[in-house]
């Protein structure tokens, strides 16, 4: 099983940037897409974004085309969400879980108006 652990959460305005990443840990990580999820409170958790294995295909939410994007390096064992143009409505807690089944424990993001 793969082992994920996401950062890069935070506080920030509305129309600002982050980057989450997500480490994941297991020989067999570069064998799964990826995905994003989030989760917002009182919400369900809603997929966000997602990346094949090779990192060559890539899928967004509608909410998110354009302004978030999704990308891998395998060599890092790592899986980042770049989030430009932040709305308030983009707080949520942030997971990224592998096609295996694997969720990491969740970053906050926090977009003040």
């Amino acid at each position: 099983q793969v082992q994920l652990v996401e950062s890069g959460g935070g506080l920030v305005q509305a129309g600002g940037s982050l980057r989450l990443s997500c480490a994941a840990s297991g020989r067999t990580f570069s064998r799964y897409g990826l995905g994003w999820f989030r989760q917002a409170p009182g919400k369900e958790r809603e997929f966000v974004a997602a990346i094949s294995w090779s990192g060559d295909n890539t899928v967004y939410a509608d909410s998110v085309k354009g302004r978030f994007t999704i990308s891998r390096d395998i060599t890092k064992n790592t899986v980042y969400l770049r989030m430009n143009s932040l709305k308030p409505e983009d707080t949520a807690v942030y997971y990224c879980s592998s096609a295996d089944g694997s969720w990491g424990q969740g970053t906050q993001v926090t977009v003040s108006s």
